[in-house]
């Protein structure tokens, strides 16, 4: 069964009772950062659940326990046994506070060593050093029979009485020493056992040696006799000697702890190096000063090219203005006209909803005043008083739109906003404060400074190694907000009407006008416009003073893939230490995103629409408080395709093929209102709106002479066409109430 790494991560957090950032990566070893509170954990996919478990925990008890000290300032003991002790101590610690852990700790110890993990097996341990013997008997000790001397007794109980990191690091010098001390004994031992086998060695040599030694004057091997010869060949016999494992500086070499090492060893073999190592990034944190086209320098540019083309108009036309617009502008008072009963609607149903919640929190207590129209009743009624019923405060809401500038919009562009329009004269009836932003690329792309030079693109944030990647052309022009009056807001929307009608023209069929350059279709920047909502909602909550905001997102298709930065070595000079900072590519396989407020990582998933998606999912966690809505506006042909992202045709849990039945229900709803919610993606509500019947005109209008099949078929018309807005419409205010 494979590991759930986000589990064992939680784990990691609950035990450490803190917000810990958890890492699962191929490394051999687990670490802990304790400055960054980074707790990097091995893919011990091998491993089974209990000792999963048991290895978590005791990680866990480093980063709760273990100081950021430098102890080998003040004292000087090797590292293993620092360890040994260590580990003892913060083991014993975490059994105490989570006594849930001993079952853990127990269990798992007992399948190390029953699969060897400590390499003791037809061993005899009584021949360990006690370092060796002080590991296995902290680890295993359940399992084996270990003894000790009334010294070693007392170092034993030193390193298990150990209470703070001084105490653990007194008891591995005690420890320390004790080892080096026996070992420095054993070899003195087997040098004087080695001598007694060497000729001529002194104690416990032949009687006859000596008069196997040749004379004083005997010649040396090069023929010359001396008396220093005899000398010289002495101190060969006595270099022969066997002596000590030695460094390279003549020095005993030091105790070693054994079963550490082989423990260590053998865990890394619980790895799975053959899995993709894991990468974590964070999402930037982003200057909206540089992100957002304000409101009134977008509606300076629309204005300042209309301005333009009318100039450019007014040599064949005396009246060029009116003759520009006048179609567009008519076209526009219509809609506004007529999109009034579905805006006097969404007034009525917010209006209910929001009095039926106060309603429901409503309260009634006794005022302490006696009720005389029910003093006759005292006889059988303790119910005397006057009552009070305290109504609870309507909450504050506010709404932020964002909507899809791309150029796939073109076709349905102007059915979208529409759309929009309605939820924004909605917004104004109800006084609700609301801000729309449309996401581009093209914005910052058409820069220029009053020589004519092009203005060069200020990065959103500082580019670091780990996160993720805005592009410095991204940005989110303010088209609407509720901060101006309302004459200003009805000539902005005009403004966007204009180009949103613009955009739906053949070239051959286009008006004398254009769109500005900064306000072109671009490509999708969805994914972005998420990341800058972590800024721009709690701002909006704040600069407003709202208890409830929505978030509404209007688009037609999915967003474009995100990269991250990487630090990279030069490759064409790799032997220097000089690195920059790369990108690369979100590998699904392998990449988390990683949210530190909240405390949890996000798998990236395959698809465009599941970045999307997990994005989202990271915005419910970080704004609990915010209802997300999405509102994709679909040309029939792609309906069933959307529809497939998050339902599939058939159900496969039965073990035979057979119709989803969510999938029927919601091409069901598509095929007779046109239209759709569905629940299981990143949003609250994901609605599906036709662009066709959205289109659609909803009064009923017919000619004077019309017959009664064409009376008929308006009248149907107009109903269906209500019934899905109103249908649609209906459940928004439900979320937004």
């Amino acid at each position: 069964m494979p590991v759930n790494h986000e589990v064992k991560g939680n784990l990691a957090r609950l035990l450490a009772t803190e917000d810990l950032v958890v890492e699962h990566k191929s490394v051999p070893t687990a670490s802990f950062n304790v400055d960054t509170r980074v707790l990097i954990l091995p893919m011990w996919e091998k491993a089974s659940s209990v000792v999963y478990d048991m290895l978590v925990g005791h990680e866990v008890g480093h980063a709760l326990y273990t100081p950021n000290e430098d102890w080998s300032l003040k004292y000087s003991v090797p590292q293993q046994f620092v360890n040994v002790t260590e580990d003892a101590r913060i083991e014993k610690l975490m059994k105490r506070r989570y006594a849930g852990l001993n079952k853990c700790f127990y269990a798992g110890y007992n399948e190390l060593h029953e699969d060897d993990f400590f390499q003791v097996k037809d061993d005899d341990i009584s021949t360990y050093n006690l370092a060796d013997r002080v590991n296995l008997y902290f680890k295993i000790g359940n399992f084996l029979n270990l003894e000790f001397t009334q010294e070693e007794q007392e170092i034993v109980d030193m390193v298990g009485n150990a209470e703070t990191f001084d105490d653990s690091i007194e008891a591995a010098v005690k420890l320390y020493e004790y080892c080096k001390k026996e070992q420095k004994e054993e070899t003195k031992i087997e040098s004087f056992d080695n001598l007694e086998q060497v000729p001529g060695g002194g104690t416990g040599s032949s009687p006859d040696s000596q008069d196997q030694s040749p004379d004083s004057d005997e010649l040396d091997s090069s023929g010359n006799g001396s008396q220093s010869s005899s000398e010289g060949q002495s101190e060969d016999k006595v270099n022969q000697l066997p002596t000590p494992q030695s460094n390279q500086g003549g020095e005993t070499s030091e105790p070693e702890v054994r079963t550490a090492e082989n423990l260590e060893e053998s865990i890394k073999e619980l790895v799975n190096h053959s899995s993709y190592e894991n990468v974590y990034v964070e999402l930037p944190k982003l200057n909206l000063d540089t992100v957002i086209a304000s409101n009134s320098d977008v509606h300076n540019e629309i204005n300042n090219w209309w301005s333009a083309s009318v100039e450019r108009y007014s040599s064949a036309s005396s009246n060029a203005e009116q003759e520009l617009f006048a179609k567009v502008d008519k076209d526009f008072r219509e809609f506004k006209r007529s999109a009034q009963k579905e805006v006097n609607y969404l007034v009525k149903e917010f209006e209910c909803k929001k009095a039926a919640d106060s309603y429901a929190r409503a309260t009634t207590a006794r005022t302490g005043i006696l009720d005389c129209s029910k003093l006759h009743t005292y006889k059988y009624n303790e119910d005397l008083f006057r009552k009070v019923t305290t109504l609870a405060n309507g909450k504050n809401h506010g709404l932020v739109f964002i909507l899809d500038w791309s150029g796939s919009m073109s076709n349905v562009m102007q059915d979208t906003i529409k759309q929009l329009y309605n939820l924004i004269w909605f917004c104004k009836k109800v006084s609700i404060p609301f801000e729309v932003y449309a996401f581009t690329n093209e914005w910052r792309r058409h820069g220029y400074d009053e020589n004519g030079n092009f203005i060069k693109m200020e990065p959103h944030y500082k580019k670091e190694s780990g996160l993720v990647c805005v592009d410095e052309s991204f940005s989110l022009m303010n088209l609407f907000t509720s901060k101006v009056n309302n004459r200003v807001l009805e000539q902005q929307m005009i403004n966007i009407y204009r180009i949103s009608k613009e955009f739906k023209y053949s070239y051959n069929d286009a008006p004398l006008y254009s769109t500005p350059g900064r306000l072109s279709l671009s490509g999708t920047p969805l994914n972005e416009s998420l990341i800058a909502l972590h800024q721009i909602l709690p701002k909006f909550q704040k600069e407003n003073k709202l208890q409830k905001v929505q978030c509404v997102v209007l688009t037609d298709g999915e967003s474009c893939y995100l990269k991250f930065h990487k630090e990279f070595k030069h490759r064409y000079n790799p032997e220097t230490e000089e690195t920059y900072i790369g990108l690369n590519s979100l590998n699904s396989h392998s990449t988390f995103i990683r949210d530190r407020k909240v405390g949890r990582t996000y798998k990236v998933k395959e698809d465009f629409h599941q970045l999307t998606d997990t994005l989202l999912e990271n915005l419910r966690d970080r704004f609990p408080s915010v209802n997300f809505i999405g509102m994709r506006v679909l040309e029939n042909r792609e309906a069933n395709s959307f529809i497939r992202k998050y339902y599939d045709n058939y159900d496969y849990s039965s073990g035979y093929l057979q119709d989803n039945k969510e999938y029927v229900q919601i091409t069901n709803d598509w095929k007779k209102n046109r239209s759709f919610t569905i629940k299981n993606s990143g949003y609250h509500s994901y609605f599906g709106l036709s662009a066709s019947a959205l289109s659609q005109e909803t009064e009923f209008d017919v000619a004077e002479d019309a017959s009664k099949s064409q009376i008929k078929s308006a009248f149907a018309k107009s109903l269906k066409s209500k019934k899905m807005n109103k249908k649609i419409l209906g459940e928004f205010i439900e979320l937004v109430a």
